[in-house]
């Protein structure tokens, strides 16, 4: 990894996007500072021990690191893969080894060539963070906050960021800084103090609710399996995940759409799981001893900032992650967008002379955000009771996944294409290529 003679990029958040952007800047900047507000715990976090930090509320629940993710992270930093497994994640297949539950359908399990690893979210984190930490032009400023910019005198050019901490306020210099501070991003208001256009907002509201509870699997259970996948749809509005992770502990997440919420009460919570379209997560855990108590999340609405139709942005700035677009967590694609928007980083930051922030954003959006708000929010409208514009392209969209997934269940090479979709392998028009359009019309004649 070569240095070059520029100086020093401030990271703000060390979120899986910001530990992502440390990673790719210390290729071109001499001293990478992430700055954290969270006590970063680098011991293991394996066993019964969990280790979530404060800035990811969500962190004892299920997490999903999709295929593409995956093979990003390890481009950037090989043999994570292996560490992840050292570890304790569970590897498989992404069809081959997990039970889909569509619709109340169970899916074939073929073999889809995609590696799955199934772990808790801190084991996640802490691996790629131990990663990045070694590196020698990254060190992290822990326990500190952000609280402005600091910018050139014509506030058109941002210099550095003032931190906080228990030593009081102090400005650190930066050639660039990237905001990875998640959905609570304070760049839209900085923005605004700059004299800078507001930057548009577009929200979909889900009130999607989480409650995960911990069991350990005795050896009879799933076994050749890493986990039961019961998917909500519009028929059956509730789903659950119930996954092997690392620990030799098992978790099983439930969740429901717009305030249907899984009880955090281990009566309520198996009562909810024996609604669900399919008995087979119930029937895997309802004798099973808990281990702790239910944890609930809420998540109130997709959430994306239009950065890319801003003509004027301040130079030395650039934001990343769930502060630029922040999706329905039942789908697990935030690591992954996080990931991709890593390598958009990369190449711009490879380019001479200082990145300009309206062409990275535009290439953000069409490189890691586009498809996958397009493919989240057609997905979210197919449940009535969201609120959204349903147009004539989505409602096609939503017919053509329901045909794929019902003639899937005749033709397996159909659910693999899809599971290629969704993991974001492939692009979506990779679902209408002639070899899948011909091989749907065989499988739905029959």
């Amino acid at each position: 990894m070569a240095k070059t003679d520029r100086n020093r990029a401030v990271v703000l958040g060390a979120s899986m996007a910001g530990l992502l952007a440390a990673r790719v800047l210390a290729d071109h900047y001499a001293d990478v500072v992430v700055v954290e507000r969270d006590d970063l715990r680098d011991h293991d976090c394996r066993g019964d021990h969990d280790c979530p930090r404060r800035g990811v509320p969500q962190g004892r629940h299920v997490h999903a690191l999709l295929a593409r993710g995956r093979q990003v992270i390890e481009a950037l930093l090989p043999g994570v893969t292996d560490d992840w497994i050292a570890a304790g994640a569970v590897p498989g297949d992404v069809t081959g080894d997990v039970r889909w539950i569509m619709d109340g359908r169970r899916m074939p399990n073929p073999h889809s060539d995609m590696l799955l690893l199934s772990a808790s979210r801190p084991l996640l984190e802490q691996r790629v963070r131990a990663r990045v930490r070694a590196l020698p032009q990254v060190r992290f400023l822990e326990r500190h906050d952000v609280t402005g910019l600091r910018t050139a005198e014509d506030g058109r050019t941002v210099t550095g960021v003032v931190v906080s901490g228990e030593d009081g306020a102090r400005d650190l210099a930066a050639d660039l800084v990237v905001d990875a501070t998640g959905r609570r991003s304070r760049t839209p208001v900085w923005l605004t103090e700059l004299g800078f256009p507001a930057v548009q907002e577009e929200k979909l509201s889900i009130g999607v609710g989480y409650t995960t509870q911990y069991y350990r699997l005795p050896p009879d259970r799933m076994p050749g399996e890493i986990s039961i996948d019961t998917v909500a749809s519009p028929a059956h509005p509730r789903g659950a995940i119930c996954a092997k992770i690392d620990g030799g502990r098992t978790l099983v997440t439930a969740y429901g759409f717009l305030g249907d919420y899984p009880p955090t009460d281990q009566e309520g919570f198996l009562a909810f799981l024996k609604s669900l379209s399919a008995p087979d997560t119930y029937e895997t855990v309802r004798d099973l001893e808990p281990l702790g108590d239910p944890v609930g999340y809420r998540f109130p609405a997709n959430l994306r900032r239009r950065y890319e139709r801003l003509t004027s942005f301040p130079d030395g700035l650039l934001v990343l992650g769930d502060a630029v677009c922040s999706f329905n967590p039942v789908y697990g694609q935030g690591m992954t967008v996080a990931a991709l928007g890593a390598t958009v980083l990369a190449d711009h930051v490879a380019r001479p002379g200082a990145p300009d922030p309206v062409a990275f954003f535009a290439e953000l959006s069409a490189r890691a955000v586009e498809d996958v708000w397009a493919m989240t929010v057609s997905a979210d409208l197919a449940f009535p009771q969201v609120e959204g514009e349903r147009t004539p392209e989505v409602l096609a969209e939503q017919e053509f996944v329901e045909r794929l997934l019902e003639a899937a269940v005749h033709d397996h090479s159909l659910l693999v294409a899809y599971v290629r979709v969704i993991g974001l392998v492939d692009p979506p028009t990779a679902l209408v290529a002639p070899e899948i359009m011909a091989a749907l019309a065989v499988a739905e004649a029959r």
